[in-house]
């Protein structure tokens, strides 16, 4: 149980990804709003609970827990795995 803990410690927010997610969008995916595929919340990939201690980052549900999000970083490819999220809605202009 104490290995839960100290996991739910070392997290920080969804904008610990804005970098990592500006490479390949070309809008700030931490203002969408996505939907998790665990519990179904809705709220804006910055909510989410992101741990980068990994050779990437994972980003979880702040409802539930559920994996939401994975982006992982190699020589010269982004890998983002979004199969925990149902739907992204990301804001534009107009």
């Amino acid at each position: 149980m104490a290995i839960l803990d100290d996991r739910r410690d070392a997290f920080t927010d969804g904008n610990a990804i804005a970098g990592p997610l500006a490479e390949i969008f070309a809008v700030d995916v931490t203002a969408a709003e996505s939907r998790c595929a665990g519990c179904g919340r809705t709220g804006p990939v910055a909510a989410l609970r992101v741990y980068g201690r990994a050779p990437g980052f994972v980003a979880r549900c702040p409802g539930c827990d559920h994996i939401v999000l994975r982006l992982v970083r190699g020589p010269g490819t982004v890998w983002l795995d979004m199969r925990g999220t149902i739907a992204l809605a990301v804001p534009v202009d107009g």
